[in-house]
């Protein structure tokens, strides 16, 4: 199969396909990156007298302008991987690839496709993505929400017209009842399919997982086909990285921290919760502290351990309370 690197940015893609290896010929396009697109990307690969059982299509997963083109082109019956943009920025500094434009990161990604033949990508059911969407969406709103009581905020600590507070006040009820109809819509698309309520039961069984991480552990952990808690662990970027070479480097281990932020900070929160109110990590937590394990490390620990709590009971198919102690 030959391998094409596309690199996708918000109005363009950019398409690199290799013929002979790395250092053989190749082929370059540019195009729009809109609804068609992946017809055109086929269109141009039989142009280039290739089909789409020819080819292995790679694709960095950053943001979310390349969903739709992932998803339009698995619909095709393509090969397509999901490269992540951490591992794959690596493989380029291990290259020599220094330069970072569009059309270099479509030949690395082609590159990394031929040497490291990524596994296949399967999207998420189509019920996994409207509730992302609209978890999404929640977080969006709520965020915008904030932002303005921050503002109404300074503007009732200053002296500021009232025609500007009663517009801030305004849009922060409008805000605040979006998020409550949002949480609604979420609350209401879990009931309406039995798998996703069955796996948000088993989340939310155990102790300091509340509706908020139980749904978001929800999402990622049936839209990604992790083979072990530990690389669910790894992909929420809460795994140690040790850093120690010979006699002379004794570098401090630190959280990796590669992943999503805004999920790593709710399972902060939740295990400082967790902490509290679960016997069990709580007794871990101590173990940890009496070990001579700086507070910090002890709440990462915890955070990985919920971690591996949430997949087990996804994976096992039994609520918390019918695990086997860990």
């Amino acid at each position: 199969m030959f391998p094409v690197g596309i690199d996708v940015s918000k109005d363009s893609l950019d398409l690199c396909i290799l013929y002979d290896g790395i250092k053989g010929r190749i082929r370059t396009k540019k195009i729009k990156n809109d609804s068609s697109a992946a017809a055109n990307i086929i269109r141009w690969l039989r142009m280039q007298h290739c089909g789409l059982e020819d080819v292995h299509l790679i694709m960095e997963a950053t943001g979310v302008y390349h969903e739709r083109l992932a998803l339009s082109l698995h619909e095709a019956d393509a090969y397509v991987s999901l490269a992540n943009p951490h591992r794959s920025r690596d493989f380029a500094r291990g290259m020599g690839i220094l330069t970072k434009t569009d059309k270099v990161d479509a030949y690395m990604l082609a590159c990394y496709a031929l040497l490291k033949k990524p596994h296949r990508w399967l999207p998420p059911s189509a019920e996994i993505r409207h509730l992302s969407a609209l978890i999404r969406r929640r977080d969006a709103l709520l965020s915008d929400a904030v932002r303005e009581e921050n503002r109404l905020e300074k503007y009732q600590s200053t002296q500021t017209p009232s025609d500007v507070i009663s517009s801030c006040l305004r849009m922060v009820k409008i805000l605040r009842e979006e998020v409550k109809v949002t949480e609604q819509l979420i609350k209401t698309h879990i009931k309406a399919h039995a798998a996703l309520q069955l796996d948000y039961d088993l989340l939310t069984s155990i102790p300091a997982v509340g509706p908020q991480l139980g749904m978001n552990m929800l999402v990622v952990l049936r839209s990604h086909d992790f083979e072990s808690a530990s690389q669910a662990a790894a992909f929420f970027g809460v795994v140690p990285v040790e850093k120690r070479s010979g006699t002379s480097v004794r570098g401090k281990s630190k959280m990796s921290k590669i992943g999503p932020p805004q999920l790593r900070a709710k399972l902060y929160m939740s295990a400082l919760c967790a902490r509290q109110c679960n016997t069990r990590m709580r007794n871990f937590y101590e173990e940890l502290c009496l070990r001579g394990k700086p507070k910090m490390v002890a709440i990462g620990a915890v955070m990985r351990k919920l971690i591996h709590w949430c997949y087990g009971v996804l994976h096992s198919g039994k609520a918390f309370e019918n695990l086997p102690a860990t």
